[in-house]
């Protein structure tokens, strides 16, 4: 019998993405499949738009939270500079998975510093394995844009060897009552868009 697999993740996206809350939604979905999760969060200033990451490790067993920069095998970026900015976490053959959404950081915001050109062309010519959703879009036409970070979600889980049905148990525990279909059909929108590789351009949130 072939061992279950280990795959080491990275999300990364700015404080108010709900990167924790699919953080919880993956952790819950391997742990319901009988995997050995390990999951660690590391805040940064999010009133500010600070960096939000979460480390997320399964496998049959698996001994420590925290992933290395060179060892990621998926980095699940909310935002395109954050994506830019962990590129450097992935392992070889791994995967960037990012929504193609420009959010100012602080020191942009305050004229410090100027977001960079072309981000979607950078990451693109950092990286050969690359697969850009325009989740905030495909959210809205859900029927609200909050629920972007499930549309990525929906993205992510066929590289992952979940059951649909075990996703959507977990994501109707986890979100408000009122909230459930139209999260599910931001899933299934995320699911839909990992089907079809498409050209982004980073837009302002």
């Amino acid at each position: 019998m072939n061992a279950r697999p280990k795959i080491d993740m990275l999300l990364s996206g700015v404080g108010g993405q709900g990167v924790v809350l699919a953080s919880y939604v993956l952790s819950h979905v391997a742990i319901a499949e009988g995997y050995d999760v390990k999951q660690s969060e590391v805040h940064g200033m999010s009133q500010r738009g600070g960096s939000v990451t979460s480390h997320f490790r399964f496998g049959e067993k698996v001994w420590s939270p925290l992933v290395s920069p060179g060892t990621v095998d998926i980095l699940m970026a909310f935002e395109s500079l954050e994506a830019l900015r962990y590129l450097h976490w992935l392992k070889p053959g791994g995967l960037v998975l990012y929504n193609s959404v420009r959010i100012n950081p602080s020191p942009v915001a305050a004229g410090l510093a100027t977001y960079p050109e072309d981000i979607d062309g950078r990451i693109k010519a950092a990286w050969p394995n690359v697969h850009c959703v325009n989740a905030n879009s495909l959210a809205a036409q859900a029927g609200t844009v909050k629920a972007a970070n499930v549309v990525m979600l929906g993205a992510v889980s066929s590289y992952l060897p979940f059951a649909r049905e075990t996703w959507e148990a977990v994501i109707k525990k986890a979100v408000p009552p009122k909230s459930v279909e139209v999260n599910l059909k931001a899933f299934q929108l995320g699911v839909e868009s990992a089907s079809v590789r498409t050209e982004c351009t980073a837009v302002a949130s």
